[in-house]
């Protein structure tokens, strides 16, 4: 029994391609709508760390420069954006940046488009706001842990994807240098397919590195229609891949799905264009090509240059100590091996759904904040979704049984970091089910929808999930 997914990416329109019958979007951060949590940063004085705060100036400056370089007069909105966020003035900067949306081509917008809100000051705006919301919305210690961990993990001169805004955005703003790739080079899988980036990204790093070109870009589209082709005809089409044959008999594809797929396919590209270059990823939405490549790297994953035939039992082990350290000061050290489902259950009910700390040994400012819980739980999903592709790969028992542990410790991480994460959810409740755990499965979604988060029109999915479990159960 396979269930519905949800990805927990933005539900924000991204940037559309240069191939006119795509019509589709471009998933251009992948996580959380911000807006619900506490501000934390009223400008730059506010923040407790003074080298954190001289990062963030550095960087406003780094991209207003980049941004007046790539015009001839940056527009006054632009420069009335750059002037409150070198201040670190977050209500201007997101309120500045809710006005942009209105009229950002990449945005769901009734209004007209404004076609200044494209290219390469467009993307140093975004980078700006990007960077300024995960302190302005997130709590500053995890926003900083986040930044600086997965950037101290990845060697210099490597080439980093970025696919959350966290993972794009915090990454962008708190390595050295993100215009000059110090001490990497840092891109974004979900905006590969638009035109506009691949220039942005070439104006940056093409002296350095191999990006992507329009005949790259075109051929993608083309390798990734004749794929569709021929899978809509076997009846092979992935859950949400939007693909129909037109009046004309030509085929038509939209949706973020289709759009993922092309992005994967220009990641590869970039992959196979920088052989000398080792690779990272944060991932927003699964690439099928990476997974046999893929393998837990700290709170991100490594992309080796050869796929490996598993994952051994050294990495597996060092994955499994350093999340166990990792969230320990965030939720307590309590989850292990051997921690049923009905404890993490009674965990979130009591941490995050009544905020009762009594007893509790983490710290409750990080389930305070929405930003801070959903980045992380977003990191140890993806990995736990790594494990469970491995699961299906396993050619002997004992290999499933291996990588099912794994798969079922990372999920219960990610689950417990953030009991109302959709992707958390779905992604564990469709391994148990695989597993024929419908009891636990049920366990799961229920808490979910008991989280505050879920209540209202919010938490529909989450509900649908629980009387889809409870028909299934009962059909047994």
């Amino acid at each position: 029994m396979v269930l519905g997914r949800q990805w927990n990416l933005t539900k924000r329109k991204t940037m559309k391609t240069t191939i006119k019958s795509l019509g589709a979007v471009i998933l251009g951060g992948g996580l959380f709508i911000s807006g619900c949590a506490k501000k934390q940063m009223t400008s730059f004085q506010s923040l407790k760390n003074p080298e954190v705060a001289a990062r963030l100036k550095s960087f406003v400056a780094e991209k207003e420069a980049q941004a007046n370089a790539a015009t001839n007069q940056m527009p006054s909105e632009f420069k009335s954006f750059f002037n409150a966020a070198a201040k670190g003035d977050w209500l201007t900067v997101s309120n500045a940046f809710v006005e942009f949306r209105k009229h950002a081509g990449q945005y769901d917008h009734s209004g007209k488009t404004d076609e200044r809100l494209r290219g390469t000051a467009w993307q140093a705006v975004l980078e700006t706001w990007g960077a300024l919301d995960a302190f302005g919305e997130g709590d500053e210690k995890y926003s900083a842990a986040y930044g600086n961990d997965i950037i101290d993990s990845i060697p210099p001169g490597s080439i980093y994807f970025g696919g959350t805004d966290p993972g794009r955005f915090l990454i962008t703003a708190m390595q050295k240098s993100h215009v000059n790739g110090d001490p990497f080079f840092t891109l974004t899988q979900n905006a590969l397919a638009d035109s506009t980036y691949l220039e942005y990204l070439h104006g940056m790093y093409g002296a350095k590195i191999y990006t992507p070109t329009d005949e790259n870009s075109k051929k993608c589209f083309q390798d990734y229609m004749k794929d569709a082709q021929e899978r809509v005809q076997k009846h092979q089409l992935k859950q949400g891949e939007n693909v129909t044959v037109g009046a004309d008999g030509k085929l038509q594809v939209s949706g973020q799905i289709a759009v993922m797929e092309i992005n994967g396919l220009l990641a590869k590209v970039v992959f196979d264009k920088n052989p000398d270059r080792e690779f990272f990823i944060e991932e927003s939405f699964p690439l099928d090509w990476m997974y046999p490549y893929l393998e837990p790297h700290g709170l991100i994953m490594k992309i080796n240059r050869q796929p490996l035939s598993e994952l051994s039992e050294e990495i597996v082990r060092k994955d499994h100590e350093y999340w166990s350290d990792y969230v320990k000061p965030m939720i307590g050290g309590w989850l292990n091996d051997d921690t049923p489902v009905e404890q993490v259950a009674a965990f979130a009910k009591k941490t995050f759904g009544k905020q009762d700390f009594a007893g509790f040994t983490g710290d409750p400012r990080f389930i305070q904040n929405d930003y801070a819980h959903k980045t992380f739980s977003k990191l140890r999903s993806s990995q736990a979704g790594l494990y469970a592709w491995r699961l299906k790969q396993a050619a002997d028992m004992s290999e499933k049984e291996r990588m099912a542990r794994a798969a079922d410790f990372a999920f219960r991480q990610a689950w417990a970091l953030c009991p109302d994460s959709p992707e958390a959810i779905f992604r564990y409740v469709n391994l148990l089910m695989e597993q024929k755990r419908v009891a636990d499965a049920l366990v799961v979604a229920e808490t979910a929808a008991q989280m505050p988060a879920n209540q209202g029109k919010d938490g529909g999915q989450i509900r649908g999930l629980v009387e889809q479990l409870k028909k299934f159960q009962k059909a047994k």
